[in-house]
Order: C-alpha cells, then sequence, then structure tokens
C-alpha cells in the first residue's frame, strides 16, 4: 500500500457567540483539515491547528509522504521534519504542528487498515467515558446566543446548562483587567452551583504577579480547582506560589523548567503542539514522571477533538477533565459532530481509526466560510478595533 495523496483544507469552525478573553474577542477558530489517501482506498484523516499549516502541509510535507507506506510513521517524521532540536533552535513550531495533522491522520489510517478503534492501537481503554468541562465566559450578543455580559448573566448560563445537561464541571474565562467582575462572577458561581461543582478558570496571562497575587486573595475561598496562566511565566508562578494554594496549568512544554521551578501542577494542550499522538504519548509519561497532571484543550474540530478522546481513553494518567467548547460549537466537519457532552463526559468514539467520518459537505461549507471571511482573528478587541491589546492588563 502507498500514499498517493496528501490534502490540506483549510476551514473556519465558528463558535455560537464571541467569547471575551484576556486578548479581546474571538468568535471562531481556523485549522487545516488533513485527508491522507492511498492506493486501495483508504483515507486517514488528521487536523492541524492553524489554517496556516494547509501550505506547509501542501506544498512541502505532503509532497515528501506520496509513493512511502502509510504504515511507516516513524519513517514519515524522519523526512518530514529535520532534527527535533534544529527545528527548535529555530522556532519553526509551525512545521512540527503541521507534521503533527499529518500524523494524526497516519494512525487513523492504521486503525482503518486493522479495523480498531484508535485506543486499542494505544493499548486499549483504561476508560470508555472521557470526562470533560463546559465553558463558560462574558460573550458577545450573536442572534439568539450569547450577550452574557454581566456576572448575573453568566451565573445564569452555567445553571441552565447543569439543568439541561448535567453539567458540574466548569471552566471559564478569568481576564478583566477591572478584577471586579472576574472576581464577583467566581462568587456567584460558587454561591449558585454548590461546593460540589469543580470550578476551574483561565487567565490566559492577563494579570502581572502584583495583581495576581490580589486575586489570589480573593480566590483563595471558592476552592478554584486550578488556575490556568495567571501570570506570564513560570517564574511568575513560581512567586504566586507562595501566596496561593490554588493549583496552577500552563500551555508550556519545558518540562526541565517546570521541574526546576516546581510549578505548574499540569499541562494543558493539543496533540499536534507535540507532533503527533506518538510524542504526546510520550510527553504524558514525562508528566507522569515528574507528578504534573495533563489535560487536552480545546477549540479543535471533531476530528482533532475525537483523537484526544481516544488518548484519554488510553492513558491512565489524563485523569482531570479535558477542557471543552463543545457546548459553544454549532458546526463541525464530521457527520458525528459535535460532540455534546453529558453529564460531564463524553464517550469515545468507537469506531476504526478516530472512530469519525468526515462529511465532504460539511467540509466545503466550513472552507467556503474561510474563503468567505478570511481566518478568525483571535486577538480582536472590539473595544479599540485596529489596535492589538498588551499583557498584563493589570
Amino acid at each position: 500500500m502507498k500514499i498517493t495523496a496528501v490534502r490540506a483544507t483549510p476551514v473556519n469552525i465558528p463558535l455560537e457567540a464571541p467569547y471575551l478573553w484576556s486578548y479581546g474577542s474571538l468568535a471562531g477558530f481556523s485549522k487545516a483539515i488533513v485527508e491522507v489517501e492511498t492506493d486501495e482506498g483508504f483515507t486517514g484523516i488528521g487536523e492541524a491547528p492553524s489554517y496556516a499549516h494547509a501550505a506547509i502541509i501542501n506544498l512541502s510535507l505532503g509532497p515528501r509522504l506520496v509513493g512511502r507506506d502509510p504504515l511507516d510513521i516513524a519513517g514519515a517524521e524522519l523526512i518530514s521534519l529535520p532534527s527535533w532540536q534544529g527545528v527548535s533552535n529555530n522556532i519553526d513550531y509551525n512545521l512540527i504542528r503541521a507534521f503533527g495533522g499529518i500524523e494524526m491522520a497516519l494512525w487513523d489510517l492504521r486503525g482503518k487498515l486493522w479495523n480498531l478503534p484508535l485506543y486499542a492501537l494505544l493499548g486499549g481503554a483504561v476508560r470508555k467515558a472521557i470526562p470533560v468541562t463546559d465553558y463558560f465566559s462574558f460573550r458577545e450578543k450573536a442572534g439568539p446566543d450569547g450577550g452574557e455580559t454581566t456576572p448575573e448573566a453568566v451565573v445564569d448560563y452555567c445553571l441552565g446548562l447543569r439543568e439541561a445537561h448535567g453539567t458540574t464541571f466548569f471552566e471559564g474565562k478569568f481576564y478583566t483587567a477591572d478584577i471586579g467582575p472576574s472576581v464577583r462572577m467566581m462568587e456567584l458561581l460558587r454561591e449558585a452551583l454548590g461546593p460540589g461543582a469543580m470550578l476551574r478558570i483561565d487567565g490566559n496571562m492577563a494579570h502581572s504577579l502584583t495583581s495576581a497575587r490580589q486575586i489570589a486573595r480573593e480566590l483563595e475561598p471558592l476552592n478554584i480547582r486550578n488556575w490556568e496562566d495567571p501570570c506570564g511565566s513560570l517564574y511568575d508562578l513560581k512567586a504566586l506560589r507562595q501566596h496561593t494554594s490554588i493549583p496552577f496549568s500552563v500551555h508550556s512544554l519545558d518540562l526541565r523548567q517546570a521541574a526546576h521551578l516546581g510549578v505548574p501542577d499540569a499541562v494543558v494542550t493539543d496533540i499536534a503542539t507535540h507532533g503527533g499522538i506518538a510524542r504526546t504519548m510520550r510527553f504524558v509519561g514525562a508528566c507522569e514522571q515528574l507528578g504534573l497532571d495533563f489535560w487536552c484543550y480545546s477549540g479543535d474540530s471533531g476530528v482533532a477533538s475525537a483523537a484526544y478522546l481516544h488518548l484519554c481513553a488510553a492513558m491512565p494518567h489524563i485523569r482531570e477533565p479535558n477542557q471543552s467548547l463543545f457546548r459553544m460549537q454549532p458546526l463541525d466537519v464530521i457527520e458525528e459532530g459535535p460532540f455534546r457532552p453529558k453529564n460531564n463526559v463524553v464517550p469515545v468514539p468507537e469506531g476504526p481509526g478516530l472512530g469519525v467520518t468526515l462529511s465532504q459537505d460539511k467540509l466545503r461549507h466550513l472552507h467556503q466560510l474561510f474563503l468567505h471571511d478570511g481566518p478568525y482573528n483571535k486577538y480582536h478587541d472590539p473595544d479599540r478595533p485596529g489596535v492589538f491589546r498588551r499583557l498584563p492588563l493589570s
């Protein structure tokens, strides 16, 4: 069997309403959907985390792989990526992430060839109901959706999720320059949801160390499960650790620095950031040895989301709930999507490979959204159009 084509299609995955975060307003995500075709009629699907990766795949990496054995994933990496140290030294992370989308498709292809779900290829499932959080934030209004512009409105939104879907795991953006509204939101959420609800917050590096110390005093009584990226560096987190017992998580991949400084408590990434599924598994194993939790972050289509559901099914160390924007995503590229959590979990897909089916009609539609609207600008500031925000906000 030989690879006959590798194709990446840029798509826009919209949110039902733009949410507000440290850098401004985010209306959706622009991704690249990968297809790897073979001469025996099998096609594997993957996802790269940026639309910009489509050009790298179509013009550079894809042509290198045509004619090769699709089961030779290690060989595909050898001819696609230079020395890992060389790539990191030149800060060419887009190359790594583009290959990560291809590598995902090769694993999907292997599962389809062997008629096994991805989790079986990774060693078997230790769990099949994958815990996830539902997201909240202050949001702009978009038709009938969004419009949560006050702490009280966010609380009503979360209570609605609990009533309709059994949600008790929540994660939300904590980002305002005036910390009052964000603190008040968390106080009201704890009061309304009770002590049994999980509350995690994501600061997206919004605050200086000085502000984070003040915020920590306000949040300490609220039993916050995790605070993601409250500051801009691990050195700041080390200093902040002296002032709060709230666990920290980050997106940083520097485990050496984490071990040296004693922070964070958890690392949150996507699969393509590591260059694919195999390298992500090794990274999670390293986190386990260091006593760091790991979970996957959100904003993907159903393709990459399916991959992380399988990863979580197969790896005992991924114990904490994963981030999920599933509830806020009205559209997807897969026939089975968007995924919808119920009682805090999403079942791992049971079909061969990723267990999901790429819809060519949906792919064309979301590609047309990309062509018509251009890539989403997740750094758009609705208060100051044309000017980017600078962190820290406070």
